[in-house]
């Protein structure tokens, strides 16, 4: 089969950073699909992984981890999906990537692609909706609208980076399923109306101090922040604008140590959010992957939630994902990256 992978961790300008390559066909057993992939998008991990892992001496290591595609064979204790379903997931970190024509994956990370959207609108979405949802519902405990139809008591989600995968999706599950004041962060005019049509009240800049930016919208503090990236650079902007006893969460790898002792006074508690947890451990509750797949594809398909998808590479190739790789690095992406077809 056809895949793209390297031997050498190295930048993405070099030659040989990516290359296309001749795998083997993968074979189905336990809980695994054999998924024939349509579909990607790059995400930051797979740039980072790209730089920081060595493959073993002599195999190519396979990148990329958000995927469409159709079940094509299934492993013996397989339960939920069955041959010619149409899937989308984000993958295991501990396994070969989805920059391959085939492809296996746990049935318990992996749901039904949305109807309503192509294969490359669908692709854009599995890993940072997985990360939206865990760190929204997960990690800082964020009250999702009551069945009643009663209100929650008032919350403020700080959602800095706005305009990128996560963020993108975070805005729009904050908007529909909860009753919490969204605001979302995003500097240039693009990105700002980007973050606009998802649906977040306010939109302001990170570039300007967080709690003059705050305080010209009327607030003072919030009670959540999520910090997606430059968390390191915001730190101390958030420890001011963040209200006593709220909660903080973050997904970047920030380059200076966080002094996390300023969070004391105010009893902030501080959540990091890595949606491959589940599959890296095997956690008892790893099927909740699945179950948030499916429930944000029925949002997508009622017209509730918007892909996320930027630009359209074009097909999977060794060229295409290093154009991919390099857009991804240079922090300016607004939505996500796809690419599709082989």
């Amino acid at each position: 089969m056809k895949a793209i992978g390297y031997l050498v961790s190295q930048g993405i300008t070099e030659q040989d950073s990516l290359v296309d390559i001749e795998l083997p066909m993968p074979v189905a057993a336990g809980r695994d699909l054999l998924i024939k992939v349509n579909a990607i998008s790059v995400n930051p991990v797979d740039t980072k992984v790209r730089q920081r892992a060595q493959p073993e001496n002599g195999k190519y290591k396979v990148l990329g981890w958000d995927a469409v595609g159709e079940v094509v064979a299934v492993g013996e204790q397989v339960e939920f999906y069955q041959p010619g379903d149409r899937v989308w997931y984000a993958g295991d970190l501990t396994r070969q990537g989805t920059n391959a024509e085939y492809h296996l994956v746990d049935e318990r990370i992996v749901g039904h692609a949305p109807k309503s959207l192509s294969d490359g609108e669908a692709a854009a979405m599995p890993l940072t909706t997985i990360t939206a949802w865990e760190v929204l519902f997960d990690r800082l405990g964020i009250q999702q609208k009551s069945v009643n139809g009663g209100t929650s008591k008032p919350e403020q989600v700080l959602v800095i980076g706005a305009a990128g995968g996560v963020g993108s999706i975070i805005v729009q599950l904050a908007v529909k399923l909860t009753d919490a004041v969204v605001i979302g962060t995003a500097s240039r005019a693009e990105s700002q109306q980007w973050v606009k049509d998802r649906g977040a009240d306010f939109v302001i800049d990170h570039r300007q101090p967080l709690n003059e930016e705050l305080k010209r919208i009327g607030l003072d503090t919030v009670s959540h922040v999520v910090s997606l990236n430059g968390t390191d650079q915001h730190f101390d902007a958030i420890v001011e604008s963040i209200a006593p006893q709220g909660k903080l969460a973050l997904i970047d790898d920030p380059e200076t140590p966080l002094d996390i002792m300023k969070l004391k006074m105010k009893s902030v508690s501080l959540h990091w959010e890595f949606m491959y947890t589940r599959s890296m451990f095997n956690t008892p509750d790893i099927a909740k992957q699945r179950d948030l797949l499916n429930e944000v594809a029925g949002l997508i398909d009622a017209a509730e939630i918007k892909t996320t998808r930027g630009e359209h590479f074009g097909p999977i190739n060794a060229e295409n994902l290093k154009r991919a790789h390099l857009a991804v690095e240079s922090g300016t992406v607004i939505g996500k990256i796809v690419l599709e077809g082989f």
